[in-house]
């Protein structure tokens, strides 16, 4: 059996006696054990390294060590022993799956507060800007998403809300400028002014004419809705409609037929209808 051994696998014959434990062990077993015993990294990892499975570098170490392990005669106890895996090994898995599952739970509960910022979102645009529940945040506006962010950012961060909704932090400043900066503040104060020259007689017609007489290029609408924010309202006296009733001029006819057509012989009742 020995010389089959040497022909075939010469380089992996394990030299032993058959009585003690004088073992000799490859330069590469031994760093394996080395690196056992100084790991910052589970077993598992420096078994690969070494190109061996996760127990060996554990049998290695307690022989090169001379550690006791007191095996049975009985040849079922035997391979139990042998495919039980060590005590150390053990506890390096049970460290790594409990390091998997912290992460895990962790990852979800982001997901969990990513998922419920992106349902207030779809709220808030429903109830603020009047968007469908079913839009895609990316075809909001940036006025949009900066509405809906001021409408959130008390209950979560900024960061966050920026993130989802795919807006950059120059872009949400910047509307935030355009918002709060009246652009037509120059042309509110000229229509107060006009409209109160006039003694508020006139229209939003006759103040955008004087306007655009002054040099200042705007629209009707732009007029329009300047006075009735700034509630620039002309007063006039409804006229009422014409109508040709006069009242009652008679005193009322009594109702002596009362619906009641019927009648025994001609001659007895006599109906008109009066225009």
């Amino acid at each position: 059996m020995n010389k089959w051994i040497l022909e075939l696998k010469p380089e992996e014959k394990k030299y032993c006696h058959s009585r003690g434990y004088n073992i000799k062990y490859t330069h590469e077993q031994k760093k394996a054990v080395i690196s056992l015993c100084t790991r910052n990294k589970p077993a598992k990892e420096v078994a690969a390294k070494y190109g061996t499975i996760e127990e060996n570098p554990y049998n290695w170490k307690r022989q090169l060590l001379k550690e006791k392990r007191v095996y049975s005669m009985d040849k079922k106890s035997y391979n139990k022993s042998k495919d039980t895996k060590p005590i150390e090994a053990k506890a390096t898995e049970l460290e790594e799956e409990k390091d998997d599952l912290s992460l895990q739970v962790i990852e979800l509960r982001k997901e969990v507060h990513r998922l419920k910022i992106e349902r207030d979102i779809y709220e808030k645009a429903a109830e603020i800007i009047k968007k469908d529940r079913g839009i895609n945040i990316k075809t909001l506006t940036n006025r949009e998403k900066d509405i809906i962010i001021n409408a959130l950012k008390e209950k979560y961060s900024l960061k966050e809300l920026l993130g989802i909704l795919n807006m950059a932090k120059s872009s949400y400043f910047y509307q935030e400028i355009a918002i709060n900066t009246d652009k037509y503040a120059e042309l509110r104060i000229k229509a107060r002014d006009i409209f109160k020259e006039s003694s508020s007689r006139y229209g939003y017609r006759r103040i955008h004419s004087l306007i655009r007489t002054a040099g200042m290029t705007v629209s009707e609408k732009v007029i329009r809705r300047i006075m009735k924010e700034e509630k620039l309202i002309v007063p006039y006296i409804k006229q009422r409609k014409y109508n040709s009733y006069k009242g009652e001029i008679s005193p009322e006819v009594e109702n002596i037929i009362d619906r009641d057509f019927h009648a025994d012989k001609p001659n007895t009742k006599w109906l008109t209808d009066l225009t």
